[in-house]
C-alpha cells in the first residue's frame, strides 16, 4: 500500500526504522484520528504528510530514551500524543494515557482498540485529581507536549514521577526563558533539569523539538498538585 510505504519512508527520513507492522499502526491511527476529526477538534493537522511528521515522528524522535519496561504517564494527551506513538514503537513499556476531556479518552479507547495495544489504558481526569485514580510517585516517567509552560508543567507531572524517575517536556524552540521561569518549580518539587536534547524533524519542512529531561530527586510534598485556579493564580 502506498501509505504504508510513504510512512516508512518519513520515518527512516528522520532515522527511524519501522516494520510494516508498525507502520500499518500508524496509518490505522491516522485514519481513526481524521475520522473522529470530523465530528470534534482534536487537531488542527490533517494532511497526510503533516501528521506523520508532525505528530507522530515529533513524539517518538526520543523513542530510544526510556529504559526497558517502563511505566510511562502521558499527561494531557489530547489525541494520544506522544503517548500512543511511543507505544507503537516500543511495545515493551507499560502507558496510562490522562486527559480532561471525556471525548478525547473515548477516542484513545477506540484507538487502543482498533490497533490492538497490550498494556496501555487512559484516564478521564485533571492531573489535580489524577491522584484519586492511580497513586502518586507511581511512574518511572511522566511526558508532556504542548500542554503548559515548564513551571506548570512541573507542578502537574512530577507528583507522579518515581523518586529517581524522569518528567520528559517537549518543547518548541524558545526554551531558555521557560527554562529561567521555572528555577523556583524546580527546587519547590525537588527536580532538576538532566539534560536538554535538540532534534531535527525532517518533513515538507524542517524544525527542531527540544525535549527536556528532568529528574525527580525526592519526594514531593503532599499539597502538590494544587487545584487549577491556585496553580494559575500563583504559579510556582
Amino acid at each position: 500500500m502506498q501509505e504504508i510505504s510513504k510512512i516508512k519512508d518519513i520515518f527512516s527520513q528522520n532515522n527511524i526504522e519501522l516494520s510494516d507492522y508498525q507502520a500499518k499502526q500508524f496509518y490505522q491511527y491516522y485514519i481513526l484520528l481524521i475520522e473522529a476529526n470530523k465530528q470534534f477538534n482534536l487537531t488542527a493537522i490533517t494532511d497526510f504528510d503533516e501528521v506523520i511528521t508532525k505528530h507522530f515522528v515529533d513524539s517518538v524522535v526520543n523513542y530510544t530514551y526510556f529504559k526497558q519496561d517502563a511505566s510511562v504517564c502521558d499527561i494531557g494527551s489530547g489525541a494520544g500524543f506522544p503517548g500512543i506513538p511511543l507505544k507503537i514503537m516500543r511495545p515493551d513499556l507499560t502507558v496510562t494515557l490522562v486527559d480532561s476531556l471525556n471525548k478525547r479518552v473515548n477516542f484513545l479507547n477506540s484507538t487502543i482498540t482498533a490497533l490492538n495495544l497490550q498494556n496501555i489504558q487512559s484516564i478521564h481526569s485533571r492531573a489535580q485529581e489524577l491522584q484519586n485514580i492511580v497513586p502518586r510517585e507511581t511512574f518511572d516517567y511522566t511526558v508532556s507536549r504542548a500542554v503548559a509552560s515548564l513551571n506548570i508543567l512541573l507542578e502537574l507531572c512530577i507528583p507522579y514521577t518515581k523518586t529517581n524517575g524522569e518528567l520528559i517536556a517537549y518543547k518548541g524552540n524558545n526554551i531558555s526563558t521557560e527554562i529561567e521561569s521555572a528555577a523556583n518549580a524546580l527546587n519547590t518539587l525537588n527536580s532538576q533539569i538532566k539534560s536538554i536534547n535538540t532534534y531535527k524533524i525532517i518533513g515538507n519542512d524542517v524544525y527542531n523539538r527540544n525535549i527536556i529531561n528532568i529528574i525527580k530527586l525526592d519526594k514531593t510534598d503532599i499539597k502538590y498538585p494544587r487545584q487549577k485556579n491556585k496553580i494559575e493564580i500563583n504559579p510556582l
